[in-house]
């Protein structure tokens, strides 16, 4: 397991094409293109900001003035996350062609598609940073320092997921509907519509258990919320928890790597 672990280094540059073919395919034969990775995320924080703003005006103190860009401060990397994992799940059937080749590493599969989604969540961020700009959002650059840290942790947590998704699904299909419907369990059970300061403290409780709740937070207080980042303990937790997780789900994927291409 460890001699493939490391063997993907070798794999960058296929990767990268990869990545970069997955991108240009998801806007093939649209007039603009890439440009719709920039105006999907607007528009949403534009809907989200006439929502929550003229129609049903959130309430929770600390996040009623803007609450729009509280919520888009968790929805981007929710988006990364839970778009990952579902679209990992299928991700070795689709391309079966490829893993029936003998040099062809299936676990690139799964890597290319939490990394190209990871790109679509640095496109909405570009558009989320403008308005916490425009809104003059309380940011300052030692709580910057811990973003790429929080993203790091989310991409290794996912690449875990991802791995353990992709193998099972090829045994068992119905993998795919129960990780859709668990995803809108698991959106709600995440602090991404409601702050977490506004839960009981048995509810904080049941909270801790939930791993991306900790980088919702985490996204939240360097993003939103004044102050430092008060969640850095949790981050670093589950930081290495993540790479024990995703070494974890390598090995199971590489334990079911030889029956891929019978069952696809």
């Amino acid at each position: 397991m460890l001699r493939n672990l490391a063997a993907l280094v070798r794999y960058r540059g296929l990767i990268q094409s990869l990545v970069a073919r997955e991108l240009k395919a998801r806007y093939r034969g649209s007039v603009l293109g890439f440009f719709w990775s920039f105006i999907n995320p607007l528009m949403l924080l534009l809907v989200y900001s006439f929502v929550f703003k003229y129609i049903m005006p959130a309430r929770f103190p600390g996040v009623e003035e803007h609450y729009e860009l509280f919520l888009f401060c968790g929805i981007l990397p929710w988006t990364w996350f839970s778009s990952s994992l579902l679209e990992s799940s299928g991700v070795l059937i689709s391309g079966g062609n490829l893993i029936k080749k003998v040099l062809f590493p299936a676990e690139i599969l799964p890597i290319v598609t939490v990394l190209s989604n990871m790109v679509h969540f640095f496109f909405g961020l570009a558009i989320l940073v403008v308005f916490l700009a425009w809104f003059q959002a309380p940011i300052t650059p030692i709580e910057l320092l811990w973003f790429p840290v929080a993203v790091l942790v989310q991409l290794i947590l996912t690449l875990g997921f991802a791995l353990i998704l992709s193998a099972l699904t090829v045994h068992f299909r119905d993998v795919r509907d129960i990780i859709g419907n668990l995803m809108t369990f698991w959106f709600f059970a995440t602090p991404i519509i409601y702050p977490y300061f506004e839960m009981q403290p048995w509810q904080k409780t049941v909270l801790n258990l939930n791993p991306f709740a900790h980088l919702a937070i985490t996204y939240q207080e360097i993003l939103f919320f004044p102050g430092p980042v008060g969640h850095w303990k949790w981050l670093l937790a589950l930081g290495a928890a993540s790479v024990v997780f995703f070494l974890f789900g390598y090995f199971v994927f590489d334990r079911l790597r030889d029956t891929f291409a019978e069952e696809v």
